[in-house]
């Protein structure tokens, strides 16, 4: 299918000439409602296991998942949702294995079985891999290459963690997951404003910088290349975007693009602290602050903007746009600066009050897109 032109950077893979799959096949929307709740589960639990890592009081399903903050919110969250988009978009039977195994993953590690998780959440994103090579051996074009190679990294993390790395060791390769699953997609859409043969050019080389300070890992210059290549992805995104335009637009066209450029703008901050030395020091205040940069300003940002669009693909729910959108947006920025502040100014209460507020920030967002669907709902009847 072709997306339209704010289609979500989290979304669906994008054309590819294929056959359709066979009705049997295909999983009905409300058959995967319930892999759609396994996965927001994990980040239910995800935000209140990050708040306990911070000294918080939360109840105890959650504070007993403390040590799994990352893998709830990456592997399990993220795993499943982008994993059945992805299948969604394909077509295919089989491709639905990726998000029943990383939704069998969230079950298990929140049942206590992490060993049993973490080989569950490797074969999920296993087919994930296979279902975006699938569509890269048939469009074959950089996009579809950088959304394949960021699923490569979802499959490179899982397995040293499967073969008993701590998570925290393999942040870098869940970062890259994210963060190359988004620019790939916003590749794609960059058909609506092409990009130069140079700036083409600077995009791969960018992939290359990335590619080499994850393989460098723990060698002197490879958090400093790693951090590089996000700021030079940033600052690519930033100029090449359609959003610089579509902010001029209304309603939910201009929405999307300020969740995106402020995004770009989390993703900067992120990487100038990553190369700032933040990556070498895990559990410190500036790791601490260049995660959450990443993971909730630029890919929370991104998700907060594509909700209306990714949930109807998925499930078929209608979700109007409306303008209290902008609450959890507004409060999600003014959390990450609370936080931020906290945790460059050595204030362990202020950092604990940004993350209250972050997970204040979600939940408004999942209440306010609740709400969305059932006045979709309303409306059709």
């Amino acid at each position: 299918m072709t997306p339209p032109p704010l289609a979500p950077p989290l979304g669906p893979a994008p054309s590819a000439p294929r056959r359709a799959a066979p009705a049997s096949l295909a999983l009905p929307p409300r058959a995967r409602l319930p892999l759609l709740a396994l996965g927001f589960a994990a980040l239910v639990v995800g935000a209140g296991a990050g708040l306990a890592r911070l000294g918080a009081t939360v109840p105890a399903f959650a504070a007993s998942s403390a040590s799994m903050h990352g893998p709830l919110m990456v592997c399990g969250f993220f795993g499943v949702v982008i994993a059945l988009e992805r299948a969604v978009a394909l077509g295919r039977g089989w491709a639905y294995l990726g998000p029943l195994l990383a939704a069998l993953g969230v079950v298990t590690l929140l049942s206590g079985q992490a060993a049993v998780a973490t080989w569950l959440f490797l074969a999920g994103s296993t087919v994930l891999l296979a279902a975006t090579l699938d569509v890269l051996r048939r469009q074959r074009a950089l996009f579809m290459l950088t959304l394949a190679i960021g699923a490569a990294c979802l499959v490179v993390g899982n397995a040293q963690w499967a073969f008993g790395r701590a998570p925290a060791e393999v942040v870098p390769w869940w970062l890259a997951f994210l963060v190359l699953t988004i620019a790939g997609e916003r590749l794609e859409l960059s058909r609506f404003l092409p990009p130069s043969p140079v700036a083409r050019h600077a995009f791969a080389l960018l992939l290359l910088v990335i590619g080499a300070g994850l393989v460098a890992g723990r060698a002197p210059w490879g958090p400093p290349l790693f951090g590089a290549g996000l700021l030079g992805l940033a600052a690519w995104l930033l100029k090449q975007d359609i959003a610089r335009r579509t902010v001029r637009g209304r309603g939910l066209t201009r929405f999307i693009a300020i969740c995106l450029l402020s995004g770009y703008g989390w993703l900067a901050v992120g990487a100038v602290l990553w190369l700032g030395g933040a990556a070498g020091a895990p559990g410190s205040n500036a790791h601490d602050a260049a995660l959450h940069a990443i993971t909730l300003g630029f890919v929370f940002s991104m998700v907060f903007g594509h909700a209306a669009i990714i949930l109807p693909a998925v499930t078929k729910f209608a979700v109007p746009y409306h303008p209290t959108f902008y609450v959890p947006l507004a409060l999600l920025q003014a959390s990450l600066l609370v936080r931020l502040g906290g945790d460059a100014a050595g204030r362990i209460d202020w950092t604990r009050a940004g993350a209250w507020l972050n997970a204040a920030a979600l939940a408004a967002f999942l209440l306010g897109t609740l709400g969305a669907v059932l006045r979709g709902r309303r409306k059709s009847i």
